[in-house]
């Protein structure tokens, strides 16, 4: 007969606490979440305050020479070594330093952003148009998709154009045929084929034009697979002469309304800038990423005299605002600490370039700094160094090493940069193979596959040999 048993025993697990949790969400926010992150706090909590509304007075403040200074002091321990991720808050105050209102911040002064249909009616207003054809190019162009394209059928149009007398088809399409007269070539189009059927005509050669013409409109699905032979049989045309003419109309553009509309711009704001003085290379943070948020130590003190059990939602505030200061300190003086590792194992780089680059792994900077090696991962995610020779997600000083024939280790970074200048210094008329290339890797003591080449190259941005041949 089966009976029930119970076994007590002991394991260690790892866990986090919830407020390790919060910690490491906070690490691994965007700069610009981690921005809005810190408005909702300061707004939400009335312990913490921005540090520029205020003057003088007896607060705890947070600067950038501070976090310098406590970088030793703030190195995270193993378990709370995960994300940590810049923040851009008040990125270019005081740069006019009063040159503005205080009331007005650089989002005010940033230019709209123009899309398709603005872009699209602004030509249409200066065209000398009957207002019943400007009404019904305007619905046309209201009805476009992101991508440019009219989705909807011109019969669907007649019934919501705001005219006294509705228009037939034929009114449409020629009111069509004005839009996709409009910048961006090929706007307005109900297909691929007639998108690019539309941009054949901004080909200079009429030869050519002619030709894209009919390989878009009749051979379109040939030329997706460029079947050089088989268009050239088709069209009676030297397979040259087709295959410039693909190229052609690969370059055009399948989605013209993307050249607009995108409201969102990304910028990259280093968090640490690196220049050389007289004693080497010195590390700062990036003041404009530094939060201009402190504790409010008179609310702090008031509180403190007159708080009571009734108030245990300000006693949670107050927690969580020593908690966000605190570890706002360590995040910072994490990215510091591990920067300036960085710059001190990539020094070569720095005076010499990518040439110069050595291998160098995460544990390595972990060990340094005196934090897991998760920590130096998360922190070194979407951080940028500001550096003379440009500026660089801290990532890209990491790599593997790679062993060359003299026995040393070589980095794959400065592999690439000698696979650039093997291709800039090549003839035009005969360009380098892949397989050229890692033979005459190996002929400088640098063994590498050709499957590897092919990879650098692609990273580089760079065609292939016969490619770029077709294309000098």
């Amino acid at each position: 007969m089966n009976s029930l048993q119970i076994n007590v025993g002991a394991r260690q697990t790892h866990s986090l606490s919830p407020q390790l949790q919060r910690a490491v969400q906070m690490l691994q926010m965007s700069s610009l979440d981690f921005a809005a992150m810190v408005r909702g706090k300061m707004e939400e909590n009335p312990f913490l305050e921005d540090e520029a509304d205020i003057e003088g007075g007896e607060h705890g403040t947070t600067t950038a020479d501070e976090i310098a200074d406590s970088t030793q002091d703030h190195a995270m321990d193993a378990e709370l070594s995960p994300d940590r991720e810049v923040w851009v808050a008040d990125a270019y105050q005081g740069t006019a330093s009063g040159a503005q209102s205080p009331d007005v911040s650089a989002m005010d002064l940033t230019a709209s952003p123009t899309t398709l249909a603005m872009h699209l009616h602004g030509q249409l207003n200066v065209m000398p148009l009957p207002a019943r054809d400007l009404a019904m190019c305007q619905a046309i162009v209201e009805s476009l998709d992101d991508d440019g394209y009219l989705r909807t059928d011109l019969h669907e149009l007649v019934e919501i154009l705001p005219v006294a007398h509705a228009p037939d088809v034929e009114e449409l399409a020629f009111a069509l045929r004005l839009v996709q007269s409009l910048d961006p070539a090929g706007i307005a189009a109900r297909s691929v084929g007639e998108c690019l059927l539309l941009q054949c005509s901004g080909i200079d050669d009429a030869r050519m034009a002619e030709l894209a013409r009919s390989m878009v409109s009749e051979h379109l699905p040939a030329v997706a697979k460029r079947d050089i032979t088989g268009l050239s049989k088709r069209l009676g045309e030297a397979p040259l002469v087709v295959e410039k003419t693909i190229d052609r109309i690969k370059r055009m553009n399948p989605r013209p309304g993307w050249s607009y509309g995108s409201a969102r711009v990304d910028y990259i704001v280093p968090d640490v800038i690196v220049r050389r003085d007289r004693k080497g290379w010195d590390v700062q943070l990036n003041p404009a990423v530094v939060p201009h948020v402190r504790l409010n130590k008179v609310y702090e003190k008031l509180f403190q005299r007159h708080k009571t059990k009734e108030h245990a939602q300000l006693i949670d505030h107050l927690q969580d605002a020593h908690w966000t200061v605190r570890n706002m300190e360590q995040r910072f003086a994490t990215i510091l600490g591990v920067a300036q590792a960085i710059v001190r194992k990539q020094r070569y780089f720095l005076e010499y370039g990518a040439m110069a680059m050595k291998p160098m792994i995460l544990r390595e900077i972990a060990d340094e700094v005196g934090v897991h090696e998760s920590t130096v991962s998360r922190v070194t995610s979407n951080k940028y160094m500001s550096t003379p020779l440009g500026v660089f997600e801290l990532k890209h000083f990491f790599s593997r090493s790679l062993t060359s024939a003299s026995g040393e280790a070589c980095s794959p970074t400065a592999i690439r940069e000698v696979i650039h200048d093997m291709i800039a210094a090549e003839s035009p008329a005969n360009p380098l193979s892949d397989g050229d290339i890692a033979r005459q890797l190996e002929s400088q003591g640098l063994k590498v596959a050709r499957r590897t080449v092919t990879k650098y190259r692609q990273l580089l941005g760079l065609e292939a040999g016969d490619k770029r041949k077709r294309l000098s």
